[in-house]
């Protein structure tokens, strides 16, 4: 077996794993390995067509190709290892790495340190145990996005879309502009997954129907979906007997969340977060295993590509500082806890030696609000939606003036 030692491995080629490497590589570690299991780098970028990514790092509107090609640019000009079409096995909380691919067969990987940014997945229809046959004609989003944007097909011609997360909400309007009918998008929520400016401008903008607080009941057809039936829902989440409804359609498309794709973490005994199924990390983004960090939409699922970069940078920095062995022991250590309308905080837990920044999702809109961080800063909002993340930035001297061991991030009417 090939054995490879390295500073830092990043596993996982997307906008995570490409910020991460290069942070980790301008720190001062010398030699940094990105593993791909894809055959070229970008991740899931790569098929995203749209625009709308970089307003926040470049102050420019771009796709996700060209904000993907950015960080590849910089990676190529730097000493960076790239190893593609490269699948990991196992990572040991000694920090091994076990991969293949078919040029060198089985690789053992010796890191100082390893950078978690193996990205999400979708949940599937299995997930939802919705009841009927097994036609062809439903598909994840992701995967006719796939399909149109890259492969060049379109699956279908008559769609029902059910869930309305972001990536659904821009295949509503992708279809469409490919000539399909997108004849309902239907989700189970009092208001959209996605965020706002993609219910206007991929929905309401092509007049196409949300119904809210309705699901997916039944699916019509043999071979091919021929049809579906959707019904209004209790609180509950039950269908209401009385509100059926039957949409034909060819193509049914599940836009119902992202998993954080922590399969190789858990391996590893990275304790998870089971309201983000991601690793529970510090402010230096690490996990509970020494030198193992994680960051970008396999430590919580983010809406915006701009903020995986910049907590990635986060991790890549202190990845890079551990391999050199440049970590010193905190000061202190203040618990992060979740308070009211807040579904979960990131990191979670801080000490007061560095700035920090928080992200965080509200359980349920909220107007007129305040984001309260243990009374140590309050900021005002307008409204407040689970669908758009939160965040907020404390400084050392904030933290050293926190004087509890339990920092709890909170929404207060004001």
């Amino acid at each position: 077996m090939k054995q490879v030692h390295v500073d830092v491995a990043v596993i996982g080629g997307g906008p995570a794993g490409l910020a991460a490497s290069l942070a980790a590589r301008k720190e001062g570690a010398e030699r940094v390995l990105i593993i791909e299991r894809n055959t070229e780098l970008g991740g899931i970028l790569q098929q995203c067509i749209h625009h709308g990514f970089g307003l926040h790092r470049f102050k420019d509107e771009l796709t996700g190709p060209e904000y993907a090609q950015r960080f590849i640019d910089f990676v190529k000009e730097t000493d960076i290892e790239v190893l593609l079409e490269t699948m990991v096995l196992e990572v040991t909380p000694e920090r091994k790495i076990y991969a293949v691919n078919s040029e060198s067969g089985m690789l053992e990987i010796h890191a100082k340190s390893i950078v978690l940014a193996m990205g999400c997945r979708e949940r599937t229809r299995g997930a939802l145990r919705i009841p009927g046959s097994r036609p062809a004609g439903v598909f994840s989003a992701g995967t006719a996005q796939r399909y149109v944007n890259i492969d060049g097909y379109v699956p279908g011609k008559k769609a029902v879309i059910l869930g309305s997360g972001d990536i659904g909400l821009i295949m509503a309007r992708r279809f469409t502009l490919e000539g399909a009918k997108v004849e309902a998008v239907v989700e189970v929520l009092p208001y959209a997954a996605g965020l706002t400016r993609n219910v206007v401008q991929c929905l309401e903008d092509y007049d196409i129907p949300l119904h809210l607080q309705s699901t997916v009941i039944e699916i019509h057809g043999n071979k091919r979906i021929e049809a579906v039936t959707i019904a209004k829902v209790d609180e509950k989440w039950n269908p209401i007997p009385g509100t059926e409804q039957k949409i034909e359609c060819d193509t049914l498309l599940l836009s119902v969340g992202l998993v954080p794709e922590n399969e190789l973490s858990s391996q590893a005994g990275v304790a998870i977060d089971p309201i983000t199924n991601g690793p529970i990390v510090d402010d230096s983004m690490m996990t509970n295993l020494p030198g193992i960090f994680a960051c970008g939409n396999v430590l919580h699922v983010h809406d915006l590509v701009d903020n995986v970069s910049k907590e990635s940078e986060r991790a890549g920095m202190y990845a890079g500082r551990y391999a050199l062995g440049q970590s010193g022991e905190k000061s202190r250590k203040i618990k992060v806890v979740a308070g009211e309308n807040i579904r979960y905080v990131v990191p979670h837990e801080v000490s007061a030696d560095e700035p920090v920044e928080f992200f965080m999702r509200v359980q349920r809109p909220q107007d007129s609000v305040a984001l309260d961080v243990g009374g140590l800063r309050q900021i005002r909002k307008t409204s407040v939606r689970p669908s758009e993340m939160l965040d907020v930035k404390l400084t050392p001297e904030q933290l050293q003036s926190f004087e509890g061991d339990t920092l709890v991030i909170q929404i207060v009417e004001k």
